[in-house]
Order: structure tokens, then sequence, then C-alpha cells
């Protein structure tokens, strides 16, 4: 959104908007600085839209609504479809404020056609101040010039001289210069030069005309503004004076309205009270929830590892016995083959014996040696304990998930500014209230 952000702060400043050099970001519009970037778009895009809307919020609270409900149904008539009304520039909000610049700032012409509706500055007066000296020099030297040439062309006359026999085509070349540059008798222009300083003299009265014209505009776009703005005045004014025959009922009608609007501000606050307090309540038990799992999982984790660490002892064991198997064998394939069936009847009965006292060696530890009944007892349980730390571990991420939607949630209550705004509408309420208080006391005093 920085960029973005860049980017509008840009093109505002290129129709015309005040905006200081400090300001970097939406969020630090304030509600001035977000008329006055709205009515200057809505200028440029439409001048007839704009012209009677002011860059400016006036002191009254009565009048900042009449202004933003004005700005917003001139947004409405540019063609967007957002939610927008009075409290959008009176109680902003940095999303809805960013879609609405956004939307503006598309619909500014490509050209720079905007600088035409901006009043003329320093550097506009300094251009013109140039072209006005410039072209007082330009005409006097080309003034000298031509008196130069006539001067020295064959059978001309000088200016002060009147002959007869040669005056005639002086004379009339005198005429074609008086009647085109309106200069004396002496700036004559000669013959092959004439079209030449006609088109430049032509081009210079029209750009001449054209920067007027667009003057004159302007101060008549500035008047008509500032005389809508004194008509918009007279109508309060003229309302004002229709309600004092019943300042009586109209001030406890005002009063009335007042006060359901205190009390719908108080009900939202009450609302949103009621809305945060389970929320942190939720989020303090989740994390809390969280942290016992956390240290359940972490006992889990260590009994786990204890458990491989006798399997891998209990591999190494049978790594060993495997390699003694692996010795026997070949052993037994080294032994000689004309051995007597009788010697393989013994030594079958001598493994079956061995087994058995094995057999009965192992039931006796068993019996004995605790932990070798507990090792039976771990390794049966490590599958359904890994399975429980599996169901424990898919727990935990929906529990984690839940929390950052959470924080994402408070996040954007945060961005939208809630307490702020309710804190500017209580500080505007208590600004009517003090505005009816001062109509009421005139009343009275009238």
């Amino acid at each position: 959104m920085e960029e973005v952000d860049k980017i509008l702060i840009h093109a505002l400043r290129q129709s015309g908007t005040g905006v200081a050099e400090d300001i970097q970001s939406v969020k630090q519009f304030t509600s001035e600085l977000i008329v006055e970037a709205v009515v200057r778009c809505v200028r440029v895009i439409n001048p007839a839209l704009g012209g009677g809307l002011s860059p400016s919020l006036p002191p009254g609270m009565s009048a900042r609504f009449r202004v933003g409900m004005g700005l917003a149904q001139a947004c409405q008539d540019l063609g967007y479809k957002g939610e927008i009304g009075y409290q959008t520039f009176l109680y902003s909000n940095e999303p809805e404020i960013r879609a609405l610049l956004m939307f503006l700032v598309e619909k500014l012409p490509r050209e720079s056609a905007e600088a035409s509706d901006q009043p003329a500055g320093q550097s506009n007066t300094l251009h013109r101040t140039l072209f006005i000296t410039y072209r007082s020099r330009k005409a006097a030297r080309l003034q000298k010039r031509i008196q130069e040439q006539l001067s020295s062309a064959p059978g001309t006359p000088s200016p002060g001289s009147g002959g007869a026999g040669s005056g005639g085509a002086g004379s009339d070349l005198a005429q074609l210069l008086l009647s085109f540059q309106g200069a004396g008798p002496g700036d004559l222009l000669p013959k092959g030069t004439h079209f030449t300083h006609t088109q430049k003299f032509t081009f210079t009265q029209v750009t001449l005309m054209t920067l007027t014209l667009t003057q004159v505009t302007h101060e008549l776009k500035e008047r008509e503004r500032a005389n809508q703005e004194k008509e918009d005045s007279l109508q309060v004014k003229r309302q004002t004076v229709e309600l004092l025959p019943d300042a009586h009922n109209n001030l406890a009608k005002l009063q009335t309205l007042v006060e359901a609007s205190a009390k719908r501000l108080v009900g939202l606050a009450a609302q949103w009270e009621k809305h945060r307090d389970p929320l942190i309540q939720e989020h303090r038990r989740l994390k809390e929830l969280c942290t016992n799992q956390d240290v359940e999982s972490s006992r889990q984790l260590s009994e786990i590892k204890d458990l491989h660490e006798k399997i891998r002892e209990t591999a190494e064991k049978a790594k060993k016995k495997e390699s003694v198997y692996k010795q026997l064998i070949s052993e037994l394939e080294n032994l000689p083959k004309d051995v007597s069936r009788s010697a393989y009847t013994l030594r079958i009965l001598e493994i079956v014996g061995n087994i058995k006292k094995q057999k009965e060696e192992i039931t006796k530890d068993a019996k004995k040696d605790e932990s070798v009944r507990k090792s039976y007892k771990y390794l049966a349980a490590l599958h359904e304990n890994c399975s429980q730390l599996i169901q424990t571990i898919e727990d935990t991420g929906t529990i984690l998930r839940e929390i950052r939607d959470l924080e994402e949630q408070i996040e954007t209550e945060s961005g939208n500014k809630t307490v702020a705004n309710l804190e500017r509408i209580l500080a505007d309420y208590k600004a009517v209230r003090e505005e009816n208080s001062a109509l009421g006391s005139k009343v009275r005093e009238g």
C-alpha cells in the first residue's frame, strides 16, 4: 500500500492539493486535507459539478455536515459505487478514503488540463511579465529595422519628407502599415516581409488573447464559486430566520435529535465493548490452552526420545546377535560333511535344550527385572503415543490458525480507527451542543 499511497499523493499534488512533504501515507490525511483533495479532483474532472464545492471545512458542525453530504453526492454523480456519506469525510476510514481517492485519480484527465483550474501563482505572473517585456523589446527592434530599410530604399521618402513625385508608393505602404500595426507613418515594412510579419503579429495577438481568455475564464469561475458560497450562506441564514418565529419548538426538536444521536453513539460504543470483551477473553483462553498443549507436547516428545534411545539399544543388540548367527552359519558350512546322523541328532537335542534354558532364563528375568517388562510395555505403547502426538500437532495447528484469524480481525478493527472515530464523534457532539446553546442564548436575547 505504500507505493499506492505515494502515487495517489503525487497525483493529488499535480491536481493542486496542498499535501505537505512530510505526509507519506493516506493514513496521515486529516479531514480538512481529504475534503480539499476530493474537491480539487472533482473540479478537474467536472468543473460544473465542482464549482459549488468549498475546498475547506467551515467551523460550524451543521455546515460541515452539509459540506460532507455535498461531496458524497458529487462523488456519486461521478459514478462512485462504494458506500459514501458525510461520515466518510468527517470520520475518515483509511481503506474507504484510499478507495475513493483511487477512483478520483483514475477519473482525472490524462492531459495537463487541470492546470487551468488553478489560480495563477507567482510562476505564471513571472512568465507573463517576461513575455510582455520580450514582446515590447522585439517590437522596438523591428520598428527600428523597418525605418532603416525604408530610409535606405531608393525613391522612398523619409518620414519627414513630403515630396509629391515619389510619395505615392511610400504613402500607400505607410497606410498599409498603419492599418496593420497601428503605428506611426515612420513604422513602414518592406514589401518582401509583409506576409511574414503579418503572420507573426497575428499569432502573437491570438496567443495573447488566449491567455487573457483563460485568465478571465478562471476569474469568472472563482467569482461564480464565491457567489455560490455566499448564496449557500444566505440560504442557511434565511432558513435560520424562518426558524426564529417558532424557535422554542425548533430548539426542542433539535435537542431531541441531538439526544437521539448521542444515545445512538452510546449504544454503538456499548455494542463495540460487548463484542470486544468476549473476543479478548477467547484470545486469552486459547493462548493459555496453547501454552498447556505446548508443555504436554514437550513432555511427550521427551518420552518418545527415551523410547527411541531404548529402541536403538535393542537394535544394536539384534545386530550383534545377527553377526553371531552369521558366524555360526559359516562355521556350520565349514564342518565336515561326513558327520553321522547321530551327531546331528545330538546337536539338535542340544540346541533344543539350550532354547528351553533360554526361555526359562527369559521368564525368570522378566519376573525379576521390572525394566525388561516395562520395555515391552513401552514398545507396545509407542504406536499409540505416536498417533496421539499426531493428533496433538493437528489440534495445535488448528488453534494457531484460529489465533492468526483473531489477530487479523484485531488488526482490521485497529486499522479502521474505530476508537478514534468514536472520540471524534463525541467531540463533534459536544461542539453541536455548544452551538445549540449559543443559538438558544441568541434567540432568548433577541
